[in-house]
């Protein structure tokens, strides 16, 4: 038997934040009856490899409260409702959480970050010959490190699990779909 779509027979908001609403969703299955899912809505959000000319990626070192760690990552975070475009989003984060800029961005891909409970996007861009236009220019709660990594170096951190965020880790992935290294 081929799977079948659930119908929604109802939503309801059922807590709010400032970063995503969750919704009770009351949905209808021809063979499996009713039941409840609960959703995040969250906007989209992008992630943006900040490459330098000596191919270096800038990344930033973090505390992230889920996990009560530090993490090394690149640029991200949420498209906000100014953003003309995931693009100027992705550009924004870069320009705030580093001090760098470029007019070299391309998109290279998105993901759902989870889809069993989200049905927004990561879009991820490639910014090439990065350069330092400023300070970093952190939100109340951000505290980062700017770290500069050889992008030869990148396999070999997630393989030792040194960079753990999914969402970076798909980022290099399509990063090196786009860009394959040279054998």
């Amino acid at each position: 038997m081929k799977p079948r779509r659930w119908s929604i027979i109802e939503t309801e908001v059922v807590y709010r934040t400032p970063i995503f609403d969750l919704h009770r969703r009351h949905s209808g299955h021809p063979h499996r009856g009713r039941r409840d899912f609960f959703i995040l809505d969250a906007p989209h959000w992008v992630n943006i490899i900040p490459l330098t000319r000596d191919n270096d990626v800038v990344m930033v070192k973090q505390f992230r409260h889920g996990i009560r760690g530090f993490t090394l990552e690149i640029p991200g975070g949420m498209v906000d409702p100014e953003d003309e475009t995931p693009r100027h989003a992705a550009r924004r984060e870069m320009v705030e959480e580093t001090g760098y800029d470029s007019k070299r961005i391309a998109y290279i891909g998105r993901v759902h970050p989870n889809p069993a409970i989200e049905a927004n996007y990561c879009y991820t861009y490639l910014a090439r010959d990065v350069h330092v236009v400023g300070k970093p220019e952190l939100d109340g709660s951000e505290e980062t490190d700017v770290v500069l990594v050889p992008v030869r170096k990148i396999p070999k951190l997630i393989a030792s699990e040194k960079i753990t965020h999914a969402l970076v880790i798909a980022a290099f992935s399509f990063f090196h779909v786009y860009n394959p290294p040279r054998r």
